[in-house]
């Protein structure tokens, strides 16, 4: 039997969502929009969130006269024009089917129509801060704005590529694989804890693994959201003391869990992690979720590695 610090040591320490964001951004999301040659034809979406402000920017000035929102009342702020931009701020996120129609006039006339929206689930949509409005295609700013967003994506996906490759070779994802997968007795791993909790969006039920030199956790996921599929932006391994983030190997049996499925995710974590400076240090492996907030937190103690 195990001392009662060490499994006190393991225990599941929040499972529930917490305001703590992942993935904040480092500058403001900035969205290039080239309208078509009839933009009175297309309605065009935009991403917002409660309490982010949303600029709509023009390459010319704005008629506020002329500019209205439907069915705003109690969802934003009023609606607010300076010279060539429209400033726009919910009171609170939208729910997934709200969608608040928008109408803005230039001063030339130009009509253009939008339709606001919540963010989409993905890890990568998040909600527009600025979007940049061009009518002109072949104009310098629309070209330099849409340049610049192509060599952004670019540079995600190079990354991600790259990343792919190292992992197809890694003994820890290839671990983590087995584990989700279930074929626990192809690993070297075997359970020493169990834990479970839940919130209004899911319920969570941990598996801590000790092996030869490495530890892993399995979480099987069941999202209890009646519309909302649920779904991970990003996994971090910290430090304890210092919170210098440490390598973790990931593998999930799922790309998002629909209403009402569940899901498994699997992490490795190796020996190595746990070493600050030649001392043993415990971590905190840390979920979040495709709303920005915190799912899980656990802590992971260095006798998990020990042989």
């Amino acid at each position: 039997m195990r001392a009662p610090l060490l499994l006190r040591s393991t225990l599941l320490l929040v499972l529930v969502a917490t305001n703590t964001l992942a993935n904040e951004r480092d500058q403001p999301a900035v969205r290039p929009l080239l309208l078509s040659e009839h933009p009175h034809e297309e309605t065009h979406r935009v991403s917002v969130k409660g309490a982010v402000v949303t600029t709509l920017r023009f390459e010319k000035p704005v008629d506020p006269d002329r500019t209205k929102m439907l069915g705003w009342e109690g969802r934003l702020e009023p609606l607010s024009v300076v010279r060539n931009k429209v400033i726009l701020e919910p009171l609170h996120d939208l729910n997934a089917d709200e969608a608040i129609p928008l109408l803005v006039t230039l001063a030339d006339g130009t009509e253009v129509s939008f339709l606001l929206r919540p963010p989409r689930r993905q890890a990568w949509d998040w909600a527009d801060q600025q979007v940049d409005v061009f009518k002109d295609r072949d104009s310098y700013a629309a070209m330099h704005s849409a340049l610049q967003r192509a060599l952004e994506e670019n540079g995600t996906l190079t990354e991600e590529n790259a990343r792919y490759r190292k992992e197809e070779t890694s003994e820890d994802h290839a671990l983590a694989t087995l584990i989700a997968s279930g074929a626990l007795a192809q690993t070297p791993f075997k359970v020493v804890d169990r834990f479970s909790g839940r919130d209004e969006r899911a319920t969570v039920e941990a598996k801590v693994f000790k092996g030869k030199g490495k530890a892993a956790v399995v979480l099987t996921i069941k999202n209890l959201d009646p519309e909302q599929p649920w779904s991970m932006t990003s996994a971090r391994l910290v430090t304890k003391d210092r919170g210098d983030e440490r390598a973790v190997a990931i593998r999930t049996t799922f790309r998002e869990i629909a209403p009402g499925a569940s899901g498994v995710m699997a992490l490795v974590v190796d020996k190595s992690a746990f070493l600050e400076e030649g001392h043993w240090t415990s971590l905190f492996l840390e979920i979040y979720r495709y709303d920005g907030l915190r799912q899980a937190l656990i802590q992971l103690d260095p006798y998990l590695v020990a042989r």
